[in-house]
């Protein structure tokens, strides 16, 4: 099986998905971070599929899409259309949104991240 980038009426689909399943809370906080997806680039990781889709930006910080493990990423940003970190976390959208709440909440990141693969030393 050969690996393909997500399409964006499928990441709409997906999107659509989540919206059904996050909490008042969660919904008011999207609406407010919430971008038409847009690809946006990271080096390495994200040259085969010409990017990831971002969803969300919020401050110095995105919302992605990794189609590659199938999940939604919070990484940083420096300049506007290139994601800085690579991570796997595999999150449900509602789960990404979720931390957003509770960085605004406590003032600091509470979600673990799954980096890229390491090489074998």
């Amino acid at each position: 099986m050969v690996w393909e980038p997500i399409s964006e009426a499928k990441l709409w689909d997906d999107i659509n998905d989540a919206f059904d399943r996050m909490s008042l809370e969660q919904r008011k906080i999207w609406e407010v971070i919430k971008i038409h997806p847009e690809k946006w680039q990271q080096k390495l990781w994200g040259n085969e599929g010409k990017g990831f889709w971002v969803v969300a930006i919020i401050g110095n910080n995105v919302v992605w899409f990794n189609d590659i493990e199938d999940g939604y990423n919070q990484s940083t940003y420096t300049n506007y259309g290139t994601i800085n970190e690579y991570y796997c976390n595999q999150d449900e959208l509602e789960w990404a949104v979720q931390n957003v709440i509770n960085m605004l909440k406590d003032g600091y990141d509470s979600a673990g991240r799954a980096g890229g693969p390491q090489p074998i030393a």
